[in-house]
């Protein structure tokens, strides 16, 4: 995991995806004693209302249902992993809500890519910087979203060819 005793080492967790509570601006921090002290210093920047603690309450609470989000992101990475493969390209392996996909071309076909997909409605991001830039990136979704994705990704790679 990660030693939080380490002297410049702040780790933070969001309630924002699995938790369902972004626009609430939940999270929390965990670190060692000196550091959380000098942290304190400019907490009220970052402070919580009392709507996001009891929010975020109910949240640590309802273990069915994050456990019902984790298993809908894991199988909705799984699917777009296997839509990766069947189109030739490479899924890299994540922890997160979303999985890169390598084009297995340059920056320029990726960005080709997005662009397609974007005009066709399918919302993705790219890494800015090489050679990250040959990725696009696909976060989570519906069966509905992952639907469009399958239909949508072969035509954004026969068009970037172009």
């Amino acid at each position: 995991m990660f030693d939080v005793n380490h002297p410049q080492l702040i780790r933070f967790r969001t309630f924002s995806k699995a938790y369902g509570l972004a626009g609430v601006r939940v999270g929390y921090a965990i670190t060692n004693a000196p550091l959380a002290t000098a942290f304190n210093k400019v907490r009220n920047h970052f402070g919580m209302n009392r709507l996001g603690q009891v929010a975020a309450l109910a949240a640590l609470s309802d273990t069915v249902h994050l456990e019902n989000v984790k298993a809908q992101v894991k199988h909705s990475l799984a699917r777009i992993a296997d839509i990766a493969v069947a189109n030739h390209c490479i899924a890299i392996a994540s922890r997160t809500n979303f999985i890169a996909i390598d084009c297995m071309k340059d920056g320029a076909f990726a960005q080709r890519v997005l662009a397609t997909l974007i005009s066709k409605g399918v919302f993705v991001r790219m890494p800015a910087v090489a050679p990250q830039n040959r990725c696009i990136r696909i976060s989570a979704g519906t069966k509905q979203h992952l639907d469009l994705f399958e239909t949508i990704f072969p035509e954004a790679l026969r068009a970037a060819e172009q």
